[in-house]
């Protein structure tokens, strides 16, 4: 069963960090949130608080398949700022484990390096952020092990494409199709 770690910062953009978990917890993938606030409880960008499985000081990434990073502000600036958060990155891009950020979060990857000849997207303005990487400005970028989503609007296809890469495509269809996902693109 694939491992997900995903990093929740004070100020995460709702959305992108519970839509992957939904999508990829109805798939039978073992995701853990984990809090970078010293609390299990993490406030949202728009006030929802939610509580974390773990804690990062109580937690071990040497089995995750991938790494996380909801944006929002200012959630993506306390990951960035976040030194274990940046560790613990820098750690699984080194061994070629998969990486997702959303949103602002390429910033944090882009700070880190890890984006120096690879394509990448993010929210409209946090471009000048992806240092070394080319700008696609689509809804979901992938090159090698990282994944990019766009903003709140590409949750959907970005966890799906996730879900792909951690399963296989049928199960990544079969949850899209229960989900109306695939209906909703076809109107």
């Amino acid at each position: 069963m694939a491992k997900v770690y995903e990093f929740l910062a004070t100020g995460f953009e709702d959305i992108e960090a519970l839509i992957p978990l939904d999508i990829m917890r109805r798939a039978g993938v073992d995701f853990k949130t984990v809090s970078v606030t010293g609390s299990l409880v993490v406030e949202s960008a728009h006030g929802v608080k939610i509580e974390a499985d773990m804690l990062i000081e109580d937690a071990d990434f040497g089995d995750a398949d991938l790494l996380m990073l909801p944006g929002g502000l200012p959630g993506a600036t306390n990951l960035n700022a976040h030194a274990g958060v940046r560790k613990a990155l820098v750690e699984h891009n080194v061994r070629g484990k998969m990486i997702g950020a959303i949103c602002a979060a390429p910033m944090v990857l882009g700070g880190l390096g890890m984006l120096e000849g690879k394509r990448a997207t993010c929210y409209p303005g946090f471009e000048k952020y992806l240092e070394g990487a080319e700008y696609t400005n689509e809804l979901c970028t992938v090159d090698g092990n990282i994944t990019t989503g766009e903003g709140p609007a590409a949750a959907l296809p970005y966890a799906y494409k996730l879900l792909a890469a951690l399963t296989d495509a049928k199960t990544a269809d079969g949850i899209a199709d229960g989900m109306m996902y695939k209906h909703l693109m076809l109107k």
